[in-house]
């Protein structure tokens, strides 16, 4: 391994930041996270990144390249951060040129759900894939989209943004200003305030704490037909949007990663119906609906290969 090329991964999140060594798909050394809310301006925190690559460099001299995935719209050619949502200080930020600078390195920059798909597609579910669209359901509902074995971003660097599609013309106004944006209705919290409702409507109600996605799944694979009922809801939803996906893509795989994909089957079974009962048989005929190979990793490893990609090395082949 002394001589083999390494990355660093670099998964920036709302709350904190996961740096890590990948060697062949594998994360062998993990650094201390940081926590972002401690930072109130850019600067600083990545000054603070810098230190985390120095340190994983001094157990790893064969790093190569550095990976970050960020939680918002990144401009990829120039790894520019245009904006973070729920961090302070993050406005058009040069992030690729700060690290690089500091660290004299390549820096790749991508949007985190953008790596997640990377991950998927070179090291996970979507091996050998060249047409398939991956999502990651949590807190928000992030995407990306690989087509004829490239990642598509599009003009600026934006495409994939599954969360943002609309499920409603009509519905709720959301936070960039469309209106029934996907995420607007199968994120963690509106989950829990659809299990509310639904429990509230048929007498039975329940707290907050009782009606997370982990305890509706739990009271679900219980026979629970309320809770059934809910996924099956969350199913008809997240339908809506990749149907659309399907018809305009022409998909092989909808790859499905995430906190909320851990419902596995009560979320995957009536999907797949959903999904096959509106649409045509070309579309649907070698369709597959699979669960992602990365859990909280996936950002990590998706930067990481990206970056090693990036920095000239073929990692389908070797790394």
């Amino acid at each position: 391994m002394s001589d083999i090329p390494l990355a660093i991964g670099i998964d920036f999140g709302g709350t904190s930041v996961k740096s890590g060594v990948l060697y062949r798909g594998n994360i062998i050394e993990e650094a201390p996270r940081i926590d972002t809310q401690n930072y109130e301006e850019a600067e600083p925190l990545i000054q603070e990144l810098a230190q985390v690559i120095s340190d994983l460099r001094k157990n790893h001299p064969t790093i190569k390249a550095i990976g970050v995935g960020m939680p918002g719209f990144v401009d990829f050619p120039t790894g520019l951060v245009h904006n973070l949502t729920n961090v302070e200080g993050w406005h058009r930020i040069p992030l690729k040129m700060r690290l690089e600078e500091l660290t004299e390195l390549p820096v790749t920059v991508e949007n985190d759900a953008n790596c997640m798909a990377y991950a998927e597609w070179k090291r996970g579910t979507g091996r050998g894939m060249k047409h398939l669209i991956a999502i990651t359901l949590g807190t928000g509902v992030g995407g990306g989209i690989i087509l004829d074995g490239k990642m598509i971003r599009g003009a600026n660097s934006v495409a994939g943004e599954l969360g943002q599609t609309t499920i409603d013309h009509q519905g709720p106004r959301g936070t960039y200003g469309n209106l029934g944006a996907l995420e607007d209705y199968i994120g963690n919290r509106e989950i829990t305030k659809l299990a509310l409702d639904t429990y509230a409507s048929k007498g039975e109600p329940k707290s907050k704490e009782e009606c997370s996605p982990e305890k509706i799944t739990k009271a679900a694979l219980l026979g629970e037909q309320t809770a059934i009922g809910i996924w099956e809801d969350v199913a008809t939803k997240l339908a809506s949007a990749l149907m659309n996906c399907c018809w305009l893509l022409n998909p092989e795989a909808i790859i499905i990663g995430g906190g909320v994909a851990k419902a596995g089957s009560l979320l995957f079974a009536p999907l797949d119906h959903a999904l096959r009962a509106q649409l045509s048989r070309p579309f649907k005929e070698n369709l597959r609906i699979l669960p992602a190979r990365f859990g909280n990793e996936a950002g990590i490893v998706g930067a990481a290969t990206l970056a090693l990609e990036q920095a000239g090395f073929d990692v389908d082949d070797h790394y």
